[in-house]
């Protein structure tokens, strides 16, 4: 075993006798598939009783964001993993344990309607926090994020050399979606709000997990997260019904808020933003970390972002390039599977 492991085995050991648990001494450490971060997650099992041991090395993972925003959630009822203990020099946390039932394992064409019910719900609920100090979605972060695609996607993993007129074009759509999204009303942004960090949880509100990176953003980009879900997708007319009901209910929250028109442009364009920085990710967690698995999510993510192109007259021919160019480069990639590719994208 690693010495991380075995650090995270003796702190927990100690943490556990705090719990005043009989039989301590045989209690079980059992590994909890991870994420796409430096973080590693363990189930701590002692006389029937479960939770979740988080690895998180703090020369690479800051835990402190995720131990202040837990309780802050938690103030206002939303379903957060309790903090049960924490040592933020070791980079080791004990939480509450809220089992394996991802939404993402749930979600189906009969259980969608009530479960993302549930998701909006508590989405709302997470709009209203409002910690003392929390990080803004600003220009230079937004921008940071769509260079992603650039730099990881096009570049190092498609080996797209791009010429004048193609970084341009680039730099307009990276400007077009990040005014849209700083024309929106800011609220509390968990920033990973999708079927992958939703569990079901049989009579209670969706327990949600990895928020340790919100910011104060656009109104739009967790509702983008969720509906246009990199892992999982649903028919436009569908999504479009869910938004403008998220529409209402902030309404009737007493935000101001645009017309059905305008705030599917926000939706929309703030999907796109996303999209862009998701497929750099996924770019780099294969070329950087490794980690392979996402890039069968990226056929999907990028059909998102040409329909929203395609849509937009402005971005239009960015669509077409995308197609025309880019696509055809997956295509021959050794990373992606043709058939896969001709199924998800517009053409």
């Amino acid at each position: 075993m690693d010495q991380r492991y075995t650090q995270l085995k003796q702190w927990l050991g100690r943490e556990l006798l705090a719990f005043n648990l009989f039989d301590v001494s045989e209690w079980q450490l059992l590994p909890v598939s991870g994420d796409a971060s430096f973080r590693r997650y363990f189930r701590a099992k002692s006389n029937g009783a479960s939770w979740i041991a988080v690895d998180a090395p703090p020369e690479k993972e800051d835990s402190r964001p995720f131990v202040s925003i837990a309780a802050e959630l938690e103030k206002i009822a939303v379903s957060v993993p309790h903090v049960h203990r924490y040592d933020l020099q070791q980079g080791f946390m004990l939480l509450e344990d809220f089992g394996d039932d991802l939404y993402l394992n749930k979600l189906n064409k009969s259980s969608v309607e009530q479960l993302y019910a549930d998701a909006l719900d508590s989405l709302l609920i997470i709009q209203s926090c409002k910690p003392a100090v929390l990080p803004l979605y600003d220009r230079t972060l937004l921008d940071r994020e769509v260079e992603l695609f650039r730099e990881w996607f096009l570049q190092k993993l498609l080996g797209i050399e791009l010429d004048v007129d193609e970084q341009q074009m680039l730099r307009f759509l990276f400007n077009y979606v990040i005014d849209s999204a700083l024309e929106q009303p800011l609220v509390f942004v968990h920033r990973d709000f999708h079927s992958r960090n939703l569990m079901c949880r049989e009579g209670k509100a969706p327990g949600v997990i990895d928020f340790q990176d919100a910011v104060e953003g656009p109104v739009t980009y967790d509702l983008a997260s969720i509906l246009r879900d990199c892992y999982i997708s649903w028919p436009d007319d569908q999504v479009y019904r869910w938004v403008e009901q998220y529409r209402l209910s902030l309404i009737e929250n007493g935000q101001m808020m645009p017309d059905q028109a305008h705030f599917v442009r926000w939706f929309d364009l703030m999907g796109a933003q996303r999209h862009l920085k998701a497929i750099g990710i996924f770019a780099r967690l294969n070329i950087r970390d490794g980690k392979s698995g996402y890039l069968s999510d990226i056929p999907r993510t990028m059909n998102y972002l040409i329909a929203v192109a395609a849509k937009t007259e402005e971005l239009k021919p960015i669509a077409g390039w995308l197609v025309q160019k880019v696509v055809p480069r997956m295509q021959k990639s050794q990373y992606f599977d043709a058939d896969v590719l001709n199924n998800w994208v517009v053409e």
